[in-house]
């Protein structure tokens, strides 16, 4: 079910990251019709939303998802994407431990966040089907976000397993994709790149460019 190309362009997004009279539907959509490979619905913060709210729109953007044939993820709620029935799942590596909901999430695809080659050695693999791997470069996305490990992480993971598809997350613009792409990174996760772009179909595919 899971391709690395499936991480080419993955859009993470909740509607904390909305800006200005824009909608996480109409930019979720933008998106899709210009390309993103991957969602994941990542609702966080003081103002997000909780409960049935938080269903009900993870419930839409799945379904606008599916429309594209695009994976629909979401962060860090096991029980919500088990509920809702969601693609897969993405955890960091202080969220629930993969082993504890591996069993009620085969065939789906699990990710995994790692910093660093420590967070990689002491991490539980045998279930994830991919991992993100960052900060890049300083980000504004993540208040708690790491210190960066720059593009070189990612040729440093390769190096240990070759195998693993990794996603590069963090500080990435349309401009400083390329080192990311040369370090061997399947793809890149993005916020702000796209919900602040002012043409989303460029954006989406300036990204995608390094990739294919």
């Amino acid at each position: 079910m899971f391709d690395s190309k499936s991480l080419q362009v993955y859009f993470i997004c909740g509607t904390q990251d909305i800006i200005g009279d824009q909608n996480i539907k109409d930019v979720l959509k933008a998106a899709l019709e210009s390309g993103i490979t991957l969602f994941q619905f990542r609702e966080k913060g003081p103002n997000a939303l909780v409960g049935d709210e938080k269903e009900a729109l993870a419930k839409e953007l799945k379904t606008l998802c599916h429309e594209y044939k695009v994976p629909f993820l979401i962060n860090d709620d096991v029980d919500l994407a088990e509920k809702i029935d969601a693609d897969g799942i993405h955890v960091g590596q202080d969220d629930e431990i993969i082993a504890s909901f591996a069993n009620r999430f085969k065939n789906k695809i699990i990710g995994l966040s790692v910093g660093n080659v420590k967070e990689y050695q002491q991490s539980d693999l045998e279930h994830v089907d991919y991992i993100g791997v960052g900060p890049m470069y300083k980000t504004s996305s993540k208040s708690d976000a790491s210190a960066p490990v720059g593009p070189e992480m990612i040729a440093t993971l390769k190096n240990i397993n070759p195998s693993l598809p990794m996603v590069a997350i963090g500080g990435i613009t349309e401009d400083n994709c390329e080192p990311i792409a040369k370090e061997g990174a399947d793809g890149v996760s993005v916020i702000s790149v796209i919900t602040h772009s002012q043409n989303i179909d460029k954006t989406v595919n300036k990204l995608k460019h390094y990739f294919k």
